[in-house]
């Protein structure tokens, strides 16, 4: 019954992560918490194990369809593998109470950036290469912080700066955050291992639904109007976010 579980929640956070370019963990981990009743904190660790084939998948069929920059995927796993490790140290050091609220309130973070990214980043910026270059080292820096701290991949972060200083397509942006979540999440899903916050009963439903998950969401990525997508998901992460802010008083 777990793995069914397991299977069922990796299915919904991978398809919904790879349409978006998500890693899933922010669909992932509340159904951790409220449907599998596991603490914040293994919910997080749990997830990020999940992130890292969600996002092997979910590049698969972005580089199917030759929507991935594997140049600039690189310059971003290189710092945030490295922060991942504190984020997810971090986490671990933080009461239940206080993880639950600000992944509350990262939930109606990312429902804002969601709706707002195709209006407030729709102007360009033009950049040199080496300032390019160094603008995705912070924001891979960022990024690896956050995932590991919210067990999530981290597009939400990721994706802007692609849009806006590399001129990327949309669906370039989200193909290459997943490239870019996999030595992330397996960063952060190591350390919190090591530290007894993934809970093995469900990881194997967990990783093989997210997998599948995430291949059906980035296959299907171009078919559903972007914008109806956004808002309906949106509205999930304003409420799960409220959700997590009152249980967490």
């Amino acid at each position: 019954m777990n793995n069914f579980k397991g299977l069922i929640t990796g299915l919904s956070g991978g398809f919904f992560g790879g349409l978006i370019g998500l890693g899933g963990g922010i669909i992932m981990i509340p159904l951790m918490v409220i449907w599998l009743k596991l603490n914040q904190l293994k919910a997080h660790g749990t997830s990020l194990v999940a992130v890292v084939f969600a996002g092997l998948f979910g590049a698969t069929a972005y580089f199917y369809h030759g929507t991935i920059d594997l140049k600039v995927a690189c310059i971003l796993a290189t710092t945030a593998a490295i922060t991942a490790r504190f984020g997810a140290v971090f986490a671990h050091s933080m009461p239940e109470r206080k993880l639950k609220k600000s992944f509350g309130i990262f939930l109606i973070f990312v429902s804002l950036l969601l709706i707002g990214k195709g209006y407030i980043f729709q102007t360009t910026v033009n950049t040199n290469l080496w300032l390019r270059i160094f603008i995705f080292l912070a924001t891979g820096g960022l990024t690896g912080f956050i995932s590991g701290m919210m067990g999530v991949g981290g597009g939400t972060i990721m994706i802007p700066p692609m849009v806006i200083l590399a001129h990327m397509p949309q669906q370039m942006a989200q193909g290459t955050s997943l490239v870019a979540m996999v030595p992330v999440g397996f960063i952060g899903a190591y350390t919190h291992y090591k530290f007894g916050n993934v809970e093995k009963r469900i990881a194997p439903g967990l990783i093989v639904g997210a997998a599948l998950g995430s291949f059906l969401g980035g296959s299907t990525a171009n078919l559903i109007p972007e914008f109806y997508l956004k808002l309906l998901f949106s509205i999930v992460l304003v409420w799960m976010g409220i959700h997590f802010i009152k249980i967490s008083r």
